[in-house]
């Protein structure tokens, strides 16, 4: 099933380019980029949630593609939301949190960072009573999910509430995602999927999204396109650069 979501990954890498114009496909990058089976269990083997594999220069934008795992709540310390799930509910930019834990190890510090960030989302004095605790979304990158193991509850859709804005110096926001807005998911037209493996999923910029509900865990290729080129073309993750 890896080799399927591989597979998907080279169309959507293939039609990012062809979407942007002719001119982009004449005068843009020659080269292909192959990224094996092997690559990604590589990486998937590492501690976090979330680990780039590589960016690539397309033309004119770069196009990141990483490799998240994700448990269910409370395994390993791990939330299962888009960061650590309870504090976004409290606006507390839950998901912008959790990520720069997953690249740094650093969930104290990021922590502290989030909660002092601007406000963002739609403020209301108490959360709605269902809302999806840990959501996320980001103000530039459209990001294509990819399952390539284990299910889970993918919610998308709505507004986020009581929402943090991603600190400038977070890792979601240097090397991952861009500005981002986290807190609780909530509204009329949130919906809430459940997500096996292979299924895909294209999450346009501005639509927050989250999980819950992992059974076990869940993993997925993201293909970022990158217009605002987050992270440098040219990166591969330290596992996989030759010595």
């Amino acid at each position: 099933m890896q080799r399927f979501a591989l597979r998907m990954l080279a169309v959507a890498c293939v039609l990012a380019p062809a979407a942007a114009g002719a001119q982009v496909l004449n005068n843009g990058p020659k080269a292909a980029t192959y990224i094996t089976d092997e690559d990604v269990k590589t990486v998937n083997a590492l501690p976090g949630i979330d680990r780039q594999l590589v960016s690539v220069d397309v033309g004119k934008t770069n196009v990141a593609v990483g490799i998240i795992h994700r448990v269910a709540a409370g395994a390993r310390g791990t939330g299962a939301g888009a960061g650590a799930g309870a504090a976004g509910a409290r606006g507390a930019g839950a998901g912008a949190g959790g990520g720069a834990a997953a690249a740094g190890g650093r969930a104290g510090g990021a922590a502290a960072a989030a909660s002092t960030a601007p406000p963002c989302g739609e403020q209301m004095a108490t959360v709605p009573a269902g809302a999806a605790a840990g959501g996320i979304y980001h103000e530039g990158q459209t990001e294509t999910y990819i399952i390539v193991s284990g299910t889970g509850t993918l919610v998308t859709g709505g507004k986020i509430v009581n929402g943090r804005k991603s600190p400038p110096e977070s890792e979601v926001t240097k090397v991952l995602n861009g500005p981002s807005c986290s807190g609780a998911i909530a509204g009329a037209d949130v919906v809430r999927k459940v997500v096996k493996t292979g299924d895909i999923i294209v999450i346009p910029a501005g639509v927050p999204h989250g999980w819950e509900n992992i059974i076990d865990h869940v993993d997925y290729l993201s293909v970022r396109p990158d217009p605002e080129r987050v992270l440098a073309a040219g990166y591969v993750n330290p596992a996989l650069q030759k010595k």
